[in-house]
């Protein structure tokens, strides 16, 4: 057995023009106007009868910001259940007003908690990790008098030190980088 099915939207119009008026009003409109959208409607899905209207729709002349607005009153409106209108705003990734402040509250507890780790972290000054602080001279000396072979001891800390040098400019680089592109609006 075979099904087949169609859909079709049709617009008929004429202009009778107001005898008497002036003649240059007479130029906006068509004397008829004949719309007819046929589609095959046997495996339409409802997103596809939709964008089907939308067409109809704009065709008649209407705005495409006016048939958005309505598409939306069908999910957004006092007859829909809210449990429903959630269902559409987690499938949208949407926030209904309802929840604005607490997503507000969200965000900002968020970025306190940026701050903090920010501040825990790194010297504001330098951008140098706190986790990434040297040691002095004297407490290398230190170590190194305490070890049992003292140049090797220092060589190694030398070594050591140039890394963790270069690494904290590199970091702090990373981290002037990072501040640079969260601040500046784009």
């Amino acid at each position: 057995m075979t099904y087949d099915a169609t859909v079709q939207f049709k617009f008929d119009a004429t202009f009778t023009p107001t005898y008497g008026s002036s003649s240059w009003t007479d130029d906006d409109f068509l004397p008829e106007e004949h719309y007819l959208i046929t589609a095959p409607a046997a495996d339409l899905n409802c997103k596809q009868y939709f964008k089907l209207f939308e067409k109809f729709l704009l065709c008649v002349g209407m705005d495409p910001q006016s048939i958005r607005s309505a598409a939306m009153s069908l999910v957004f409106n006092d007859c829909v259940r809210e449990e429903d209108q959630r269902k559409v705003c987690k499938e949208y990734e949407l926030t209904m007003n309802e929840d604005l402040e607490k997503k507000y509250q969200e965000w900002k507890d968020r970025d306190e908690e940026w701050a903090k780790i920010k501040e825990e972290w790194a010297h504001p000054e330098s951008g140098i990790y706190k986790h990434q602080q040297q040691y002095t001279k004297e407490e290398m000396n230190a170590m190194c008098d305490a070890a049992e072979d003292k140049e090797k001891c220092r060589e190694y800390n030398l070594r050591e030190a140039e890394y963790y040098n270069k690494r904290a400019e590199l970091d702090a680089e990373m981290y002037k980088s990072q501040e640079n592109r969260y601040s500046d609006p784009q």
